[in-house]
């Protein structure tokens, strides 16, 4: 997930450290103004215009304007635990609108990044825009503008989907969307989309309700943040915090899975009733916890003293975005974007397999064709995601990749050195046939070509704890 906004600037204390993994999110921090030439197969759609008003849209505590086009560059939003990232020598940047930690002053971001595989980190996620659908109309609506099925999902159960434009079946936006019950959902999607999303939601619940007659409540939660608790001991640190009479026994709760729990503070008060999801965006174990905003300070104070320096600490954008590059995950507005479809992007476990029969939703029409090879009867696609190991010098952002005759058959779109792997890893769109495992191509680098090898994604092995399957 997560989609960059366009106003982003990394201060001077990060750089002379001279160890930062640079992957799409930290090359866009050190360069926001890039651009690519038209010849490169990875492109961004201008963003389309949008009229009309929705009656089903909700904004909690609307003393905060939520489109990101009416917070002036120079007035960057600020979380509810600004002030504990300074207090922790947080060093602050601008974000997807937000004043956000990139890393912390007592820790270098590769520090950082190997400490959350080892033990936990805690990340301020709050920038991400938290929403709920609700209503007769909910699941219809849900399976209108993305390709999965939300008819068979369980009821505190989450999946990855992706938000689709109509007609070309590209995608608007990355999601995570957690079923609450028969006709309730939660959704979360990316900051430096909140502008384009909530006017695509506007626009698309629009006809919908016009076609359907079903009516679907929309909420935007403004009034809650959210904190993503990653690591091996991420388990055990919330244990330690959980109110006894809610102590339910976390290792039956599996990956992708959500319950509401109560946290006892350090007042011995309670909090309220806290949506929690095991998950994350590093391919460790971990939760993401989403929490009024009245009650965040607290909250994460409390997670913070329950472990020690050596078990638990903060943790910025940086070693977010190696992290999530290791575990293969996209980032949105690089590795994704308006123009991609799902199939391209190698999401295609994303479409239900009822979807793929009954084709109702926001670009089938191009996206099922894509399902099946062209040697097979089908479009197939011109163009896949795929991984890449790349020796010498680390491929960035924008580096073209060729072959052996050196001409352009792709482009990296993330790309930084594996702290975990200390090798150069880095994802990018291949042409259709250099995109299996194995597949030997060249990267240009600083005007140089570099070897590079197709590889499987993850590139370090997730650590989801997952429901044993039966034999």
């Amino acid at each position: 997930m997560n989609c960059l906004g366009a106003n982003v600037r990394l201060t001077g204390a990060v750089l002379p450290m001279g160890i930062a993994p640079r992957s799409g999110l930290c090359q866009s921090l050190t360069n926001p103004r890039r651009q690519y030439s038209k010849s490169q197969i990875f492109s961004v759609r201008a963003k389309r215009a949008w009229s009309g008003q929705s009656p089903s849209l909700t904004i909690r505590n609307t003393n905060v304007r939520h489109a990101s086009s009416s917070i002036p560059p120079e007035s960057p939003r600020k979380t509810p635990l600004h002030d504990l990232h300074i207090a922790h020598k947080g060093v602050m940047v601008k974000f997807g609108g937000y004043m956000l930690p990139i890393q912390y002053g007592n820790q270098s971001i590769t520090e950082s990044h190997l400490f959350t595989r080892e033990n936990a980190s805690l990340f301020d996620v709050s920038h991400m825009v938290q929403h709920t659908l609700s209503g007769p109309g909910a699941v219809a609506f849900l399976e209108r503008i993305t390709p999965s099925d939300f008819t068979g999902l369980p009821t505190r159960s989450s999946k990855l989907s992706v938000l689709l434009w109509p007609k070309t079946g590209g995608i608007v936006d990355d999601t995570m969307i957690t079923r609450l019950g028969p006709q309730s959902f939660y959704l979360v999607t990316n900051a430096g989309c909140r502008e384009k999303d909530i006017n695509y939601l506007r626009n698309q619940l629009e006809e919908f309700e016009k076609s359907n007659g079903e009516k679907v409540k929309w909420e935007v939660l403004e009034d809650h943040g959210l904190v993503a608790l990653q690591g091996p001991l991420s388990e055990e640190i919330i244990s330690n915090v959980l109110v006894e009479a809610e102590v339910k026994d976390l290792k039956k709760m599996y990956f992708s899975q959500s319950q509401y729990i109560k946290i006892k503070l350090s007042d011995e008060s309670k909090s309220s009733a806290l949506l929690i999801t095991r998950g994350g965006y590093t391919g460790e174990d971990g939760f993401e916890i989403s929490i009024p905003n009245n009650e965040m300070v607290k909250v994460t104070e409390r997670l913070l003293q329950s472990a020690s320096d050596e078990k638990l600490r903060f943790a910025g954008l940086a070693a977010r975005d190696s992290l999530r590059l290791e575990a293969g995950m996209c980032l949105y507005g690089h590795d994704l974007n308006d123009l991609i479809t799902p199939v391209e992007a190698g999401l295609s476990w994303v479409i239900g397999k009822n979807r793929r029969t009954d084709g109702n939703f926001n670009g089938a029409e191009v996206i099922i064709p894509q399902l099946t090879p062209a040697n097979k009867g089908g479009k197939g696609v011109s163009k896949r995601r795929v991984g890449l190991i790349v020796e010498g010098a680390p491929a960035r952002e924008g580096t073209n990749i060729v072959d052996a005759e050196g001409s352009q058959i792709g482009v990296i779109t993330s790309g930084c050195p594996s702290p975990s792997l200390g090798k150069n890893i880095s994802m990018g769109y291949v042409k259709d046939g250099f995109h299996r495992p194995g597949t030997n191509i060249n990267v240009m680098v600083r005007g140089k070509g570099r070897k590079a090898e197709v590889t499987k994604m993850p590139f370090v092995p997730s650590k989801y704890w997952k429901e044993p399957t039966s034999a």
